[in-house]
């Protein structure tokens, strides 16, 4: 464990071996497990179909004795946990093929369950992959992602008591579609940041669900860097935002850009930034990376962002599980 000021990281050992190095995938927390699903080892190579289950307190990993409709395997994929459930959503298979499948996984009964696809009466979001995914305690959030004809700016709402999808407006052209954005959710509304919109952005949108109203906001501060791809989540009023790339690579998603491995913070009530000093380069900080799979969650009782894998400055897939915990006023 290493405390940075306000700031603590661990480094999660894991007693045996678990799925491995992999980019492009995502993972949920339920309790005190982590479920991991996708991705990719090779670029563009789905690596398995299987869900992985990491326990936080016995550090060690099984695979789900899963039924039910088992998605195929994809990478760009996104998940969220509502309650005992995990909500899967789009990303893309072996033959490059964009998805908008949106399944469910109950824990308890290690059940999958086709929601939505394509063919069904309540088909949903259009295809896509590389979205963003957020949720609060009735809804899951889809915003943006590479479409099949291009970058989206799209919201959508999958109302999980209801089983229904809701389309909101959509953002506007202030709000690029963009692929690899943040998406949380904090004070009742829906916060988009930053994402690559054919360059890395730097601008803050906010969607108020209840007015169905668009603003692009403000920010100031020690303002991040624009990027893409980066792990976030929402804690409280505060935004936490790690790592990403900031600049592309020449050869796309065969090659790994620039990524950076710094911590920020915005608070939604002043929209005002700031940078954490969370010790780059000690032995316990994971450094720069991007594509990695994160969820918000506990542990020991106290709230911070979770980080499985992801893609290096080397072009190599990670395999190791980092636990961010910030001590936040109100938190």
């Amino acid at each position: 464990m290493l405390a940075f000021g306000d700031f603590v990281s661990f480094q999660l050992d894991q007693k045996e071996s678990g799925p491995g190095a992999r980019s492009s995938h995502a993972i949920a927390l339920v309790g005190h497990k982590v479920y991991a699903f996708g991705g990719e080892f090779a670029p563009r190579v789905p690596v398995d179909n299987k869900l992985h289950v990491f326990d936080l307190g016995t550090l060690t990993w099984s695979v789900a004795d899963a039924t039910g409709d088992v998605p195929p395997p994809r990478v760009g994929v996104t998940m969220a946990a509502v309650g005992n459930t995990i909500y899967v959503f789009g990303g893309r298979d072996g033959t490059h093929k964009e998805l908008n499948e949106l399944y469910s996984f109950d824990t308890c009964t290690n059940k999958w369950t086709l929601l939505s696809s394509t063919y069904g009466d309540n088909a949903g979001p259009p295809h896509r992959s590389y979205h963003s995914t957020a949720a609060d305690e009735q809804h899951v959030y889809i915003f943006g992602g590479c479409g099949v004809a291009g970058r989206l700016n799209d919201l959508w709402a999958f109302d999980v008591v209801d089983q229904k999808w809701i389309e909101y407006p959509t953002a506007g052209d202030s709000c690029k579609g963009r692929g690899g954005p943040g998406l949380v959710v904090a004070r009742g509304k829906i916060w988009v940041v930053y994402g690559f919109a054919g360059m890395e952005m730097d601008d803050v949108h906010c969607f108020d669900p209840v007015h169905g109203k668009w603003a692009q906001v403000e920010t100031s501060g020690e303002k991040p860097t624009a990027r893409s791809v980066f792990p976030t989540v929402g804690i409280g009023k505060y935004i936490i935002v790690y790592g990403g790339e900031v600049d592309p690579s020449d050869l796309g998603h065969l090659g790994a850009g620039k990524f950076i491995g710094d911590v920020y913070s915005l608070d939604t009530e002043t929209l005002t930034w700031t940078r954490w000093d969370d010790g780059p380069g000690l032995d316990n900080h994971p450094g720069p990376r991007g594509w990695c799979a994160f969820a918000g969650g506990c542990r020991d009782g106290k709230q911070g962002l979770l980080v499985y894998g992801g893609n290096s400055p080397s072009n190599d897939r990670l395999d190791d599980i980092h636990f961010f915990t910030p001590a936040l006023d109100g938190i």
